[in-house]
């Protein structure tokens, strides 16, 4: 006796369903909107214990509090558990990114390594060998501006070159400092660090704020400050986050640099447990990229009057301290000028960034390279958290380089021309 048709029908759709709705052949992000206290533990639970998860907002699971929403990236052998998971839990989600290897394969496409191929050259992401060909060629390209200095090495002894831009004038003792790729996974990072270099040296003595800012202040650029990390995004895994420096008693590698600083060091925020994303490290400054930044501004505290460290993602311009909730004594001054740096995003970008101090407006994180310039007394200390707010979230693609890059370069601007005015007024 043959099956009704109507049962063949439901037993085919439910096979089309397993395979291709419950079974992810891509990795997956998702956005979760976390609403209870046993909804809080169930994905705190998730991403400490499955290994095929990765955190993207926020950056650790101390982080995730009721009523919030956390960006979760799924190896997709683990979907369908996953997703069983949270639907147990009666969790709300959805999918934020499906096929996430599409993008990445867009992030990493590269027609040209060569930086006389013009702006497009800059719209592109740039593997750490394209980098380093970069400094060098801007370098010989732009001889009577630019200087190389080699600060240190990373804990697998690759470079950490130092740019140094300077306008066609005599010396002066003032520079603001902007450090990019602390973060391995946040490659629009170092992209503007690139954009940067390369509007100075195109605008020089064409735009009145760039050329002002090289007039009045020599720039030191750090492109990519965890060469290891940004590398191993390359070539391995594109969500690491940390460094790539062995760790006593543990087979889990790398720091977070960004809580390897001394501020607040390891308190709450960070984590001593070396396989976390946030792990602070053994001690402050363990971690050789940290000694070579910080060596370099201690050696130059009485000449850098501005600090930046550039982020992705969530859009928010932010000063001290993440390390606590303590005002800062100059907080309602940092305060005008990232409110008037988010206006000008708005105005002309249409993009909106939050604006405060670390701690109040994202979470506690102690242990960041702002706090610590902060306290090393460069009074004009900030951190940038480029685009977007969880869209694309680490996976920007190329074409939302530019767009991302000049609302940076603004807010730089804005920063820059308001410590060359303050520092002005303060001249006998």
């Amino acid at each position: 006796m043959r099956p009704p048709i109507q049962l063949v029908f439901l037993i085919c759709f439910n096979i089309f369903l397993e395979k291709c709705i419950c079974k992810s052949e891509h990795d997956q992000v998702l956005t979760i909107t976390v609403s209870t206290q046993e909804h809080v533990d169930a994905v705190q639970n998730l991403t400490m214990s499955h290994n095929e998860t990765e955190l993207w907002q926020p950056a650790s699971p101390i982080y995730i509090t009721t009523n919030s929403e956390v960006h979760l990236y799924i190896r997709s052998t683990s979907v369908e558990f996953v997703t069983e998971l949270l639907r147990k839990h009666g969790i709300t989600y959805r999918m934020l990114l499906e096929n996430t290897p599409a993008l990445i394969e867009m992030q990493i496409k590269n027609d040209t390594s060569d930086p006389r191929s013009g702006g497009v050259f800059y719209e592109r992401y740039h593997s750490l060998e394209d980098i380093y060909y970069w400094i060098n060629k801007t370098k010989q390209d732009h001889s009577d501006m630019v200087k190389v200095i080699l600060i240190g090495s990373s804990s697998e002894k690759r470079p950490l070159y130092v740019l140094k831009l300077s306008g066609r004038r005599d010396e002066v003792k003032r520079a603001m400092w902007i450090d990019c790729g602390i973060h391995a996974r946040e490659w629009i990072s170092p992209a503007f660090c690139m954009w940067f270099v390369k509007y100075a040296l195109a605008f020089y003595n064409q735009n009145t704020e760039i050329t002002e800012i090289l007039n009045n202040m020599d720039v030191y650029i750090l492109t990519v400050m965890n060469p290891d990390g940004y590398k191993y995004t390359w070539t391995t895994d594109r969500m690491w986050r940390k460094n790539r420096s062995n760790n006593k008693d543990s087979d889990c590698l790398g720091a977070d640099l960004n809580r390897n600083f001394d501020a607040n060091w390891c308190t709450k925020g960070a984590s001593d447990n070396p396989c976390d994303p946030t792990y602070c490290g053994q001690f402050p400054e363990s971690e050789l990229e940290t000694q070579a930044v910080a060596r370099f501004l201690r050696s130059h505290k009485d000449t850098v009057k501005l600090y930046l460290s550039i982020h992705s993602y969530s859009q928010m311009l932010l000063f001290p301290y993440s390390c606590s909730y303590d005002e800062i004594p100059n907080h309602n001054e940092l305060f005008e000028v990232v409110k008037e740096a988010s206006a000008k995003i708005r105005r002309y970008y249409r993009n909106n960034y939050k604006y405060g101090p670390g701690a109040k407006t994202i979470y506690l994180a102690p242990g960041g390279s702002d706090d610590w310039a902060y306290n090393l007394g460069i009074k004009y200390s900030f951190t940038f958290e480029l685009q977007d707010r969880g869209r694309y979230g680490f996976l920007l693609p190329p074409s939302f380089i530019p767009q991302a890059c000049n609302e940076a370069l603004l807010a730089t601007k804005v920063t820059a021309l308001h410590v060359i005015k303050k520092l002005n007024e303060e001249l006998p």
